[in-house]
């Protein structure tokens, strides 16, 4: 590993970016288009990028653990769709910011899949994040309406999909301790093309000649993020470029704005600062960690020798 900071933040930045104005053109497009229409153009255009990626260093496709992958996609596919419908409905940031609480429901999730004990750090940063997602409902008054009215329903699909992300975050981690990162990323993009195809006669809608652009462009987008996204892991440690991953917000926030005349409320903006204040900081206790667990071994080592 090249270990090269500011080129992994940079590439991951702009990943961010590819992320946010293909989640705007799905906004564009998920008023006209049905949602697995949608992704099964994302997958299948992407795919020529995944396949990039993967003869850098042979493409793999031989795998002991297909009911993983399948499983995976699977869920993958219903965080895609969750994404597409909540995207259409909600501003672009607000949205994004919902997605940031991925890292919190890996927390919550950790307990039950991998029994794991978060340390008190990682409850106080849970409590921090969730204290934002309060802070952005009470700002559209959502405490204050119907638990079943649309706007709410809205509101917690998107909450939700942040849980269907950790979640699909945990499979990967598990497909990695076998598998190779291309061969997952083959997987999933061949899996959720044939997934989504098989309905396509059955709820097709033909796209007029923009909306078929945006489809291209959509899955175009998504090859060069993942793209972009690899080759910023591949450039120095995950821990160390993780918050720029954030920068989603910020072009998702200026996309919005300007492309949808979406200005960001006051709650919006301190709920996401809770949200993504509590993912930096588990970041940087994880990386405190892994550095304190280092140091022990070496020092263990040299007393052993």
């Amino acid at each position: 590993m090249k270990h090269d900071l500011k080129r992994g933040a940079v590439l991951l930045a702009s990943a961010t970016f590819f992320v946010a104005a293909l989640n705007a053109l799905q906004k564009l497009t998920g008023s006209r288009l049905p949602a697995l229409e949608i992704i099964f153009f994302r997958n299948l255009f992407s795919l020529p990028f995944v396949l990039l990626i993967a003869s850098r260093t042979g493409i793999i496709l031989k795998t002991h653990h297909f009911g993983g992958h399948l499983i995976r996609s699977v869920v993958g596919l219903i965080s895609m769709i969750m994404v597409v419908i909540t995207v259409t409905r909600l501003p672009l940031a607000e949205q994004q910011v919902l997605s940031y609480t991925q890292p919190l429901f890996l927390v919550l999730l950790s307990i039950p899949l991998l029994h794991e004990r978060p340390s008190l750090q990682r409850w106080i940063a849970v409590l921090i994040g969730f204290a934002g997602v309060v802070v952005v409902a009470l700002g559209k008054g959502l405490l204050n309406t119907d638990a079943t009215s649309v706007s709410t329903v809205i509101y917690l699909l998107a909450l939700a999909q942040g849980a269907v992300g950790a979640l699909t975050t945990m499979q990967i981690r598990q497909l990695s301790a076998t598998e190779a990162s291309t061969t997952i990323s083959l997987w999933q993009a061949i899996l959720m093309t044939v997934m989504t195809a098989a309905p396509l006669p059955f709820i097709w809608v033909t796209p007029g000649w923009q909306d078929a652009l945006c489809l291209v462009v959509v899955g175009a987008f998504a090859g060069i993020a993942q793209v972009l996204q690899t080759e910023a892991f591949a450039s120095t440690q995950v821990s160390a470029i993780g918050p720029f991953a954030y920068t989603g917000l910020l072009w998702a926030a200026i996309i919005g704005w300007f492309g949808f005349g979406e200005v960001p409320s006051a709650a919006m903006a301190l709920g996401a600062l809770l949200i993504i204040g509590s993912g930096i900081w588990m970041l940087r206790h994880d990386r405190a960690s892994k550095a304190k667990t280092t140091v022990t071994a070496t020092v263990e080592a040299a007393e052993g020798s």
